[in-house]
Formats: C-alpha cells, structure tokens, sequence
C-alpha cells in the first residue's frame, strides 16, 4: 500500500514510549551507552546490551542510539564546532536531508531528541525515498530565513542521488531559490558524506560519521528549531533543562 501521509509527524507509538516516565530511564540508557563507547565496545553490541537491559523497544533504541556519543566524540566536535554567531560571511554545505527532514519533524509536532553533544535529531526516515509533505517548502523558506538574519554567504545544498525523487527535490529547491535571491547551488551526490567531510565550507549536519570527520561544523536544525521553532516537542535525552 502506498505511503499517503502528508506530514512528517510522530509515530502513533511514540506518546507513550517517550512519554515523562519514561525519560528518566532513557536517560540512564544514554548515559550507560555513552560510557560503552567511550570504553571502545562496538556499537552494536553496546546498544544491544543497554537496551536489553532497559528492555527498550527499536524506536526507543534508535533514539538511543543517535542521541549517544563517546567522550572522545563529545570532545573532539565541541573543538570543531562554530558558533552561530561567526557565520558572517561564511560559507556553508548543508546535508540535505539531514537538515530538512528533521525541521519537517519539528514542524509537523515529531519529537526531536536533543543528545549529548547538544544536536537535535529526529526518527524519521526516508528508506531510499523522499517524500515531500506539507511541511516540506515552509521547512526550506525556515531554513532561508535563518541563514539570510545571520549573514551566512553563499550555500551549497547536497542531497543524496541515490535517494528516490532526489532531482524533484533538487528542482524545488532551486526554484524557491532563483525566485527568492537565495545565493544557493544545490547539488545531487553520490556520497554527501564523503564530500561534507572533505570540504572546507562549514557542514551543517547532525550525521555522526560527518561530525566526527569534518574540519567544521555548525549545529544549524538545532539553533533554528530554537529560535524559530518554539513550540516544537523537544526531549532532551542528555538530561539538564530541555
């Protein structure tokens, strides 16, 4: 049966297994899985291990999962990341998806997860096709929006080629951009990984394989949901004030 939804919203499941109860163990699982990491236990195994014990199910293990990092991991992307205030004039290459899934989420009421190293993610996702819901164009004009009020310079948009309706994607984008005087390219790759690694433009993703290997990132979905987005349902899974 075809996918007719057209927002990128919760998981019925999630209300209750992310419901104010349930936080306080989630937190323990995150913390237990970090310390896994941080000790070089692969991540399968840890994860695996934490969530047995927890007894979490796959979507509470998956948020888990994309929340957590090791001590080497924390240090070495807080030394690499710039701050939203010294984007003046910067020039930066975003993760296509990456950025614009997780403001659709935030828009259309899915939880995004705050982790350890302060990015926010979401659970969604697109299994080798996108497709655009009704948040999809106000979740690019939010992005604009942001990059224009800080002064960033001209942004290079990478979406994954590999990805059904990537091009239908790629020409909605650029001609949002070409009517608004938006200073974008945006590009189809092969890998966007590999190029948001090798580039000295300033990635703006929240992919642990990306942070962990580029010379500099900005932490861009979680400073827009933030600012822009305050009503959206934020769990912080670090623990602290959400």
């Amino acid at each position: 049966m075809p996918d007719k939804r057209t927002h990128r919203g919760p998981h019925p499941a999630d209300t209750k297994l992310f419901a104010a109860e349930a936080i306080a163990g989630l937190r323990l699982a995150l913390a237990d899985f970090s310390l896994l990491l941080t000790k070089g236990y692969a991540e399968k195994s840890a994860l695996k291990l934490v969530g047995d014990r927890f007894s979490l199910t796959q979507r509470q293990r998956l948020a888990i999962m994309r929340s957590a990092c090791s001590d080497q991991q924390l240090q070495s992307r807080k030394q690499r990341e710039v701050n939203i205030a010294d984007l003046t004039g910067q020039r930066i290459a975003i993760d296509g998806y990456n950025a614009l899934i997780t403001i659709e989420a935030a828009m259309s009421g899915g939880i995004i997860f705050k982790g350890r190293d302060g990015c926010f993610r979401d659970l969604a996702s697109i299994h080798g096709t996108y497709r655009r819901v009704t948040e999809t164009i106000p979740a690019v004009q939010q992005i604009a929006e942001f990059l224009t009020e800080i002064g960033a310079a001209e942004t290079l948009w990478l979406l994954d080629s590999p990805v059904s309706n990537s091009g239908r994607l790629k020409t909605l984008i650029g001609e949002l951009a070409q009517k608004n005087g938006w200073n974008w390219e945006i590009r189809l790759s092969l890998s966007p990984d590999a190029e948001l690694i090798k580039t000295d433009q300033i990635a703006a993703s929240t992919d642990s394989v990306i942070l962990d290997g580029c010379k500099r990132w900005i932490n861009l979905a979680a400073e827009i949901i933030t600012q822009k987005l305050p009503s959206a349902t934020m769990i912080n899974l670090s623990g602290g004030n959400a």
